[in-house]
């Protein structure tokens, strides 16, 4: 740093325009504070800080004019967006208000983008000194833990080259200073000197990000803000302790050497990678400890196995006493102790065995779901699991199934039981071998030989009792023929007594017949049929039907038995077929034909077919396998429904002749054949109608009813005799004088027809209707009308009429008729003689 020398005068004009200065300041601080900043400004930017307290000492509201910056309560100004400084210049203003006095007082802020040095007026006669710049940066600074001081201890020295021109006063903010923790660092604001006040702990700050500021007396910053950092240096002041306070690990016992049990891990609150938090871990002793059965990695702290000797039943937990240690495990690290507890689990590697080795039992005969037995087992794994819970065997003894055994699942004893009953004259005592084993299976130790099933023997004593008749055997079986007629008699069931051996004095009762074939001797228990046994019936399983038989004493003790009777197949049924056949002629022209026969294999397929004579230069019938049969036409036929008869015979000869309706369709599958036989079967419905009583004697008395109606119309007409003829030509040379004129022969109805007979119209032969041939001739008469003219043709039933109307629909009033003369002179001298080709002209 330069040494400037100065006159004494000089000297004291500088102490007054310093105090001048100080008591400007101090009156407008209030007034107008301005701050050197770049012209860009980034957001979250410090600008500056300014000192409110000297404006307003407690000021409960700070806002800011220009919504582009905020203010902090310790006088920082911070921009809140990025900002471009327009004409290098931007002024604002900060209003402080305190609520308690009443009081308000407002800052002017002025930001300046060009860097403004206000040069000190130099003497004539002063020496132009000249300096290189120093840096206004951050100086690498770091502060040692648990300092024992002396304090306040010094910790760096800031300094602004703006010192040359300006007086200068230095402040710091950040963690530490105004806030927490506070009052740990201040600066002396002449010199830049930085201080701290105590010890401090890395654990709870590693590190203090300050900021230190430049101003002149006036509140000018010629320089930025200048952020410092201190960082607090580890010191080994944290011993390592176990992450868990209790720690449980578990490991199966007779497991192998170098088994993982589990890892410890521990903590270290100083500074990591460092030597102060490099840990090693030991086992200090083992509970029990002997033998070793555990080892530690020193680094990882994963705990192995050592031994092949861990047995649950010896020992079931170890606890070992664990230290860690820092500074890579050396002397004068830090370290702590802790607990582990080793939990042994339970492998199946003790057999179960009885307490004794033989046990004996009575039950009486005929007894069924009797506990006879309860026998205990001990087991030396953990109680009430897989590894102890036992499952008992009978092993030799039971053959024929009278005993269970089964498990207690409160106390695992073994519990014999009788389930099917026993009889005292066929064995008075049986015994039984029982093994046990467990539910788990069995894991042996290493080295070591699976062990053998324990087992002991069970001696039953049968007592004997009275007891009721007994059906042996449960299922007797009998044969008989297919088609065996009734009133026969068949063997019956047969039950005697065990004491006597003998079957008498036992009423014997049928108790389930379905289809009731029979009926049974209640002394002998014979069967007598009172149907023809069927084989083909619908309750007959398997060629079997089933009657069953109950035998009672003269007690009232009974026993069932069920009677088989097997049916030997005869050959009583003809193979059948679906007589509907449907053939497919462009797709498909053949129909397979699948016989079905209810007889047995013996009297089935293979069958034959055989083609009828009357159709086999139509048709062909071939067969492959014997059950089944192709039906093809020899030739295109129509489409329609044709007969085809065949005979089929089963492999013993046996069939009947079919008559296949055959149907010849155009399709693909027979199902889409659209060709149906409702009338074919219409026809033969009505061929083979037979007549009732009632239908005949309708027929009769229709007959008579229709004789009634002829002679009554053959009396009407005798009467009416036509005494006045018509001319021969009447028919084809009368013209009638009417308004309309007569259409050609294009008109199918025209307005006049006359009958056409060449005979002669008077001859009497037509007055009177005949009945014969393929029609009815009946009376013909001409009838005409009073205002209108109209004839009438009865033939056939048919009528025709010509009418002539004064006027457009003028209707008809008189009625009255006329004969034939009077209709022959009116209209004959109107009638002309031209005809042209069969046309009637009418004149007008």
């Amino acid at each position: 740093m330069a040494v400037a020398s100065a006159a004494p005068g000089s000297l004291f004009c500088k102490q007054l325009l310093f105090s001048l200065l100080v008591l400007i300041l101090f009156c407008d601080a209030c007034q107008k504070i301005s701050l050197q900043v770049p012209s860009h400004l980034q957001a979250e930017t410090l600008v500056g800080k300014v000192n409110l307290k000297e404006c307003l000492q407690s000021a409960s509201l700070i806002l800011s004019s220009d919504p582009d910056f905020r203010i902090l309560e310790d006088g920082s100004v911070y921009t809140t967006h990025d900002l471009v400084l327009p004409s290098q210049r931007k002024s604002f203003s900060i209003s402080l208000s305190d609520s308690e006095k009443q009081e308000q007082k407002e800052i002017e802020i002025v930001l300046e983008a060009r860097e403004k040095k206000v040069l000190k007026k130099r003497h004539t006669k002063d020496t132009v000194l000249k300096r290189s710049k120093r840096r206004w940066a951050p100086i690498p600074c770091s502060l040692m833990e648990n300092s024992l001081g002396p304090f306040p201890q010094h910790v760096q020295q800031v300094q602004s080259d703006a010192a040359q021109n300006y007086t200068i006063f230095y402040s710091i903010s950040g963690p530490g200073v105004d806030k927490e923790p506070f009052n740990l660092f201040f600066i002396n604001k002449d010199s830049g000197d930085i201080f701290c006040t105590r010890s401090i702990d890395r654990e709870q700050y590693q590190e203090f990000p300050l900021y230190a500021y430049a101003t002149t007396a006036d509140g000018y910053a010629p320089e930025y803000p200048l952020p410092l950092l201190f960082k607090v240096e580890d010191d080994n002041d944290n011993a390592p302790y176990f992450e868990n306070k209790v720690t449980i690990f578990n490991v199966p016992e007779n497991c192998r050497i170098g088994t993982s049990v589990g890892k410890v891990t521990a903590i270290d609150l100083d500074e990591p990678d460092t030597l102060h938090t490099r840990l090693k871990f030991k086992i200090l002793q083992q509970i029990p400890d002997h033998p070793k059965h555990f080892s530690i990695h020193p680094d990882t702290g994963v705990i192995t196995t050592t031994s092949l000797l861990l047995d649950r039943e010896k020992c079931d937990t170890y606890q070992l006493i664990m230290e860690v240690r820092d500074m890579g495990g050396q002397h004068f690290g830090l370290f702590n102790t802790g607990t582990i507890t080793i939990s042994l689990e339970d492998e199946n590697d003790n057999a179960p065995y009885f307490t004794e080795t033989s046990y004996f039992a009575e039950v009486e005969e005929n007894r069924i779901d009797v506990e006879i037995l309860r026998m205990k087992v001990h087991d030396l794994d953990l109680q009430n699991t897989a590894h102890s819970k036992a499952v008992y065997t009978i092993l030799r003894g039971n053959e024929n199934g009278n005993f269970k055994i089964s498990t207690d699942p409160k106390t695992n004893e073994a519990v014999l039981c009788v389930v099917k009953p026993l009889n005292y004259e066929v064995n008075r005592q049986i015994v039984l071998q029982i093994g046990v084993v467990n539910e788990a299976q069995f894991s042996s130790a290493p080295n070591s030989k699976s062990p053998t099933m324990c087992t002991t023997t069970v001696t039953v004593k049968v007592k004997d009792r009275d007891e009721g008749p007994e059906c042996q055997p449960p299922v007797k079986v009998i044969q008989s023929k297919d088609g065996f007629p009734a009133g026969q008699e068949l063997l019956g069931y047969k039950a005697f007594d065990p004491e006597t051996r003998s079957g008498e004095g036992l009423r014997y009762k049928k108790i389930k017949d379905e289809d009731g074939w029979f009926e049974i001797n209640e002394e002998t228990g014979n069967l007598k049929t009172v149907k023809v046994l069927d084989r083909e019936s619908k309750f007959v399983k398997n060629d079997q039907y089933n009657v069953s038989v109950v035998a009672a004493d003269a007690d009232g003790r009974s026993c069932t038995g069920t009677l088989v009777i097997l049916l030997e197949d005869d050959n009583d049924h003809a193979p059948q077929i679906d007589k509907d056949v449907t053939i497919c002629q462009h797709t498909q022209d053949f129909a397979v034909l699948t016989p079905m026969d209810a007889d047995g294999p013996e009297n089935g397929p293979p069958f034959q077919f055989i083609l009828d004579n009357s159709v086999s230069k139509r048709w062909t019938l071939g067969t492959k396998d014997g059950k089944t049969a192709t039906l093809r036409a020899k030739q295109d036929l129509d489409y329609d429904y044709y007969e085809v008869p065949i005979t089929i015979k089963d492999r013993a000869g046996f069939g009947e002749k079919h008559i296949l309706s055959v149907r010849v369709c155009d399709c693909t599958t027979p199902s889409d054949c659209r060709m149906t036989g409702k009338a074919r079967e219409r026809d033969a419905k009505l061929a083979n109608v037979i007549l009732g009583k009632w239908a005949v004697l309708a027929m009769v008395l229709g007959s008579a009813l229709l004789l009634c109606v002829l002679f009554t119309c053959f009396c009407v007409t005798a009467k009416r005799t036509v005494k006045k003829c018509f001319p021969d030509d009447v028919a084809q040379q009368n013209l009638i004088v009417s308004n309309t004129e007569g259409p050609g022969e294009e008109v199918m109805d025209a307005n006049i027809r006359l009958p056409t007979q060449t005979s002669n119209i008077c001859d009497t032969s037509m007055s009177v209707g005949t009945l014969g041939g393929q029609g009815v001739k009946t009376q013909q008469s001409f009838e005409m009308i009073k205002g209108g003219y109209t004839l009438d043709s009865s033939k056939g039933g048919g009528h025709q009429t010509l009418q002539s109307v004064k006027g457009a629909g003028q209707a008809v009033t008189d009625t009255s008729r006329y004969a034939y003369t009077d209709w022959h002179s009116f209209t004959q001298p109107r009638l002309g003689e031209e005809s042209i080709r069969g046309h009637t002209l009418i004149k007008n």
